[in-house]
């Protein structure tokens, strides 16, 4: 294979991969809050503080990924 193809790969892979985790993550913290809130309704306000937050903390960690892909795909 020719140097570009692999280099448009590798990007393929990091967009993929770095964003498919994210993805699961934000998925399984509002699967677990809402969890937690039906079993503790008085809880809902601090629950809901650190899911805010823990998504944003995956959702960073996708947005990291999507730089460096774009970085890649650019420096092609």
């Amino acid at each position: 294979m020719e140097v570009e193809v692999v280099k448009m790969l590798a990007v393929a892979i990091i967009g993929s991969l770095g964003l498919a985790g994210p993805a699961m993550a934000i998925g399984l913290i509002g699967f677990s809050a809402m969890g937690g809130i039906a079993r503790n309704p008085e809880a809902k306000q601090a629950i809901m503080t650190n899911m805010i937050l823990s998504t944003a903390f995956a959702e960073a960690i996708g947005i990291y990924a999507l730089i460096i892909a774009i970085v890649l795909a650019m420096i092609i």
